[in-house]
């Protein structure tokens, strides 16, 4: 194979092997996030030090890498990022994590494959992603949509018979499975719930306001920052008089707080926005049940989780969801290149259905559906 071929390989497979680090990194965020709640943490107070490590972390690199291609921050641009701030962040965040004190680590993932359905449904709204449902390319991704949430459904509401692994027998698994039924389980997930709806527009929104503002890791900063300030406002009010909530230990508490900023807060948000760029929202939020199967499956380890058949049936399925989303986006790239009708709505060619838009430094109107691309003086 020669140097070209193996380069033309590397970026074929770059953005697969960037999502997927992704989610391995959630996926073991999941675990250890429980831990501290179950330690009695604060889940207010985690995202507040969760972001401001998350900020001091990539702030460094947004300083040196972006000095002398930064835009101009507008108004509009800013006003983005503190509603991207509040929807990614201070919404998303702790409807997820009070969710969790409510079940199990395994059942925050699984209901977080709801993403991909909402976040399809939101580009295809606003034109991020264009669909002809009348060919077959656009039908493959919605069924892919749709078998990829059974299959998560399938895995949180349908148990079947239990498979009896050496490593989760024994008193503790028992005691945890005990722990996990007094959970207000309906209550958790409708938070979850409402927390996948509020990341699904912070990926959309986060996709437009690249487009202004195209620098990644300023653009990551501006947000953890933002969202730390916003939510120290929410801690502050949720945790007034008590002083305790704030206090922290070299312990469970200190290594989540320090994994969730560095792991899975500042870079997989920069991450996020390069593969949005070429591949586009519904690429990325494609790939979040993955994350469902890996916890499934430490927490099994870890956690004492039982595995039924259900949960290895509706993995099985989720993957196969994963696959025709990926397949009907990889068969649109095919087509563009053909010259077909259909177009991927990437940042690469996005420019090239905003030329039809009228320009207008209103950028914010596209959060209502019309996307406007600013001036070049804004730019």
């Amino acid at each position: 194979m020669s140097m070209e071929s193996k380069n033309q390989f590397y970026n074929k497979v770059k953005p697969f092997l960037a999502v997927i680090s992704v989610q391995v990194g959630y996926a073991g965020l999941s675990i250890i996030s429980k831990f501290a709640l179950n330690k009695g943490m604060s889940p207010h107070v985690f995202i507040v030090y969760r972001y401001a490590i998350a900020t001091v972390v990539i702030a460094p690199f947004a300083i040196v890498l972006d000095r002398n291609r930064r835009p101009k921050l507008t108004y509009f641009v800013f006003a983005k990022i503190v509603l991207l701030a509040l929807l990614g962040i201070v919404i998303c965040q702790n409807l997820l994590y009070t969710g969790m004190k409510y079940t199990t680590a395994a059942f925050s993932r699984a209901i977080d494959n709801v993403i991909p359905a909402f976040a399809f449904s939101m580009a295809w709204i606003l034109g991020l992603e264009k669909v002809n449902i009348r060919s077959w390319r656009g039908q493959t991704k919605v069924l892919g949509t749709i078998v990829t949430v059974g299959g998560a459904m399938l895995m949180t509401l349908v148990k079947g018979p239990m498979l009896n692994l050496p490593w989760t027998n024994g008193n503790d698994h028992q005691e945890s499975t005990s722990a996990a039924n007094k959970h207000d389980v309906i209550k958790g997930a409708l938070m979850m719930l409402a927390g996948s709806v509020s990341w699904s527009g912070f990926v959309i929104l986060q996709a437009i306001t690249l487009e202004s503002y195209p620098t990644e890791l300023s653009l990551t900063v501006l947000i953890c920052l933002m969202g730390t300030l916003e939510s120290t406002m929410v801690a502050l009010a949720m945790e007034w008089g008590n002083l305790m909530a704030w206090s922290i230990r070299l312990d469970i508490k200190l290594f989540a707080v320090v994994y969730a900023g560095i792991v899975t807060s500042a870079f997989p948000i920069y991450i996020q926005g390069l593969v949005m760029k070429d591949k586009g929202p519904v690429f990325v939020t494609a790939f979040s049940p993955l994350s469902t199967v890996l916890v499934a499956i430490i927490g099994s380890f870890i956690l004492y989780e039982a595995m039924c058949l259900g949960s290895v049936i509706g993995a099985t399925i989720i993957v196969a969801g994963i696959y025709l989303v990926l397949w009907g986006k990889s068969q649109d790239q095919l087509g563009l290149k053909s010259g077909g009708e259909e177009v991927v709505p990437t940042a690469q060619n996005m420019a090239t259905m905003n030329g039809r838009i009228t320009t207008s430094n209103q950028e914010f109107l596209a959060i209502n559906g019309t996307i406007m691309k600013s001036t070049e003086g804004n730019a």
